[in-house]
This record gives C-alpha cells, structure tokens and sequence, in this order.
C-alpha cells in the first residue's frame, strides 16, 4: 500500500494513509514523498472526504475507518484492482510470484532491467538498496511483486489475479497464510488462475525443483515455459551453479551452455536461484543473459532481507524479514554455509497471522537448526508454546515476552565474531535499531 501510495503521489494526486502501526522503513519513505501519515483508523482519517479510499486487505467490516467510508457512500477500490486499470493496462508486466523470495527477486529483476538501461516501473513489498523507494512509473517495463494474499475484504480473489503479466516468475509454492487458506490446494487453485491469465505468447518462468508448481502447470498450461534450477539435481532451462558452498560465487548456464559467472556479496541456495530466475525472466523481455549477469554484481540487496545494520568490534547485526520456517531455514543455512563456525544469535518474533496459530511449529525448530542461541518473542496472540520448539533445540533457546528482556540475554551473550540476526515480519518493537544503539553504547563507553 504504501508503493502505491507513491505511485499516485507522482502521478500528481493528493495522497494521504492511515496505518495501525507506523514504522521504517516505509514511513520514512512516504514521510520523504511528503504523504501525510495517521497512526490509526479513526474516521477522521477520511476527512475531508477523498475521491477514492484504496482499501488495503488488512481492513475488515468493523473497522471505524472502513465502517465511516461505507456509511458515506465513498468511492472505494482495493490496491490491486487500482494498480491493474491504473499502470499496468497496456504495460509489459513482469510479475514475481511464490511463498519465498518474490521481493528479492523482483528487486533482483528490477536491477537488472534497470542496468541495461531500460527504466523499468516496479512496485515491490519492500525497498531494493539500489533504488531507494519501493515503487516508481518507470516505462513500458513494469515489475510487480505478485502476491498471493486475498485482494480485500470484498474480493477474496489473490492479488496477483489483477496484473495480467507477460512474463510471470514462479519461484516456489508452499502452505501460507493459514488464515485465509484451509489447505495448500486452495492456494494452488489460485496459482492457477494467475496461469489463466498469461497470454499464450506470455513466458513463465518455473522452479523445476517445486512439485506442488509442477502441479500447477498440470492443470492446465497455455504459455511458454521455462525451468530453473541447481545445476548438480535439475534438468532445466536454465541452470545455477555455485562454485563455492555460501553461494558467493556462481556460474549461469541455458541449454548447457555458460551464460556468465558472478561473484557477489549475497549467499545461500536461494538467492542463487532468485538470481537465476531474475535473469531468465530479464532475458523473455530481450536483455542479453551475460549484461542480466552482469547487473547482478552490482544488485545490494533489500532492507530487512539479512540486511547487515552493523559490525561493531566484529559483531555483526542483521535485520531479516522472516515469515515462514523455509524462508528462516535457508536464509540462516545460507548464512551458516558464508561464515563458517562463528556463532548465530537469532531474536525471533513470530508475526505472521499463521506463525501467531502454530501452522508451522513443527517445522520451526529445523529451521532454526543452523543457529547456536535462539531467542522467541513470545505474545498474547500466539496460540502455541514456544517451549515446544525451544525443547526441540538442544537447549539453545530460550522465550521472552518484553523486547527489553530479550536485548539484555543478547548483551550477555554476544562476544566479537558473533553474527545477530534479528527475524520478523513486523516491527519487533524496533528491536534491531535498539540493540545496535546498545552496542553503540557498550564500545563508546569502553
């Protein structure tokens, strides 16, 4: 929402919003776009009266703010309903799609578009280092984070049904969003309905490691495909194969023949394959593979994504966007595999509506194996004992309800070497800017 809040902004409307729970870095971001900012959903938000109230898909009936619009008969429309008759009606849509990864790789892809000189639009759930900003109009080419979420509370139909692309990136498919999801068929029916919509002249890139995409594409297919994957177990289009174990260095492969190496500062598994799906998704739109390569040298990365805040006396802390166990689990293998033996601290905050209900608590404690001391938040709205994970780690962990609890554990714990990863969906309670003050304060003091 707040993409699309600068988007309308430069396109010269009169924006302001309206959010539970204001934080960076998104509010700095519309702060700098002059967009004016309320905490909370008091009518008062909608007055004066707007020409038309983008809802978001995290209001409900109920809501003082949304009952206040449907009382006064106020235009409304959902976010990507807007986006779709707005900008992206006659554009080349590029959407990136999956459980995992879509903001990297949309930023990734972002990146190398823009490096071969083509300006692209985008519009992306976070803010790509290179750029600065989560949106912009760009040209013709435009890059969308397509995400599988319920549009909003009177269209229950995915978002990404609504950006008719040209070239769809899959990158993966797991059970999510437990909340509006009864199984993991229901959110591969959706998937399918964003397969409908790609013209048969359309490319869509798929992982050829993911069988519940494979699935998808069984349903029914109409497009061109194309499959990536590691080169050591996926016989695909395009392949990735890292010539060291932290992913920092990578060769490109297409139909068995080298495209291009890259040596870069990313790591893990993941990112490879992010960075290989971007750059065959750059090559549908006619960007040579070996410049797509290329621009990946120079891509640094997005905030919150294992974002390093700091290094301080050789302590490392990183701010991560974490929201279901695989993404925690590779991004901390991936972590594990660059850095060797030094130690992990992970303060993790289960946020997400289906972290909150104990969807994945049986998949949480392996994914937090790579970690030598974990942290959990614990809450009100969690429906699980975090003991049942932390019993599970060897000891390794331990829950915290207050913010303040948790920082003073880790400024015990943490010595030089350590690597601190703070992993959330949400705000933490600014957690991560907190303790990097402390240690600011530690090492000034000394």
């Amino acid at each position: 929402m707040g993409g699309l809040a600068a988007l309308a902004r430069a396109d010269g409307h009169s924006v302001t919003g309206s959010d539970a729970n204001v934080y960076p870095p998104m509010s700095t971001q519309l702060e700098a776009l002059g967009i004016e900012l309320t905490e909370g959903y008091g009518p008062e938000a909608l007055d004066p009266a707007p020409d038309l109230v983008l809802v978001g898909n995290a209001m409900s009936r109920g809501n003082p703010a949304v009952e206040h619009m449907l009382n006064e008969r106020m235009p409304f429309t959902s976010g990507p309903r807007w986006l779709g008759e707005n900008y992206l009606s006659g554009r080349r849509v590029l959407a990136v799609a999956g459980t995992h990864g879509k903001t990297t790789t949309a930023s990734m892809l972002t990146w190398i578009l823009e490096f071969a000189g083509l300006n692209p639009g985008f519009l992306i759930g976070g803010i790509p280092n290179n750029f600065g900003v989560s949106a912009r109009a760009g040209s013709d080419l435009f890059v969308v984070e397509a995400d599988e979420y319920d549009t909003a509370f009177f269209d229950k139909r995915a978002k990404f049904v609504h950006y008719r692309p040209q070239v769809a990136v899959l990158n993966n498919l797991e059970f999510d969003h437990a909340d509006i999801y009864p199984d993991l068929k229901s959110i591969q029916t959706q998937f399918h309905h964003l397969v409908r919509t790609i013209p048969g002249n359309g490319t869509i890139i798929v992982n050829a490691h993911d069988g519940n995409l494979r699935d998808v594409l069984d349903w029914g297919c109409w497009s061109q495909t194309a499959r990536f994957g590691l080169a050591e177990s996926a016989d695909s289009d395009w392949q990735v194969d890292l010539r060291e174990p932290g992913g920092r260095e990578l060769d490109f492969i297409r139909a068995g023949q080298p495209v291009g190496s890259l040596a870069w500062s990313m790591s893990g598994r993941h990112n490879a394959l992010n960075a290989l799906s971007a750059v065959a998704a750059a090559t549908a739109v006619g960007v040579a593979p070996d410049q797509a390569v290329a621009a990946l040298a120079e891509f640094t990365g997005v905030k919150r994504r294992l974002e390093l805040l700091t290094e301080l006396e050789g302590i490392r802390v990183y701010d991560d966007f974490a929201h279901h166990p695989t993404a925690i689990r590779l991004t901390l293998e991936g972590l594990r595999r660059s850095i060797g033996g030094a130690r992990i601290l992970v303060a993790l905050e289960p946020a997400s509506n289906t972290m909150r209900g104990g969807h994945h608590i049986n998949e949480l404690a392996p994914a937090l194996m790579a970690a030598d001391h974990v942290w959990i938040r614990t809450s009100e709205a969690m429906d699980w004992d975090p003991h049942e994970v932390l019993s599970k780690l060897d000891g390794i962990g331990r829950a915290r309800r207050q913010v303040d609890n948790l920082l003073d554990d880790l400024d015990q714990a943490v010595r030089p070497g350590d690597h601190v990863v703070f992993m959330s969906n949400q705000g933490f309670g600014h957690a991560p800017q907190r303790f990097v003050e402390r240690l600011q304060t530690r090492f000034t003091a000394s």
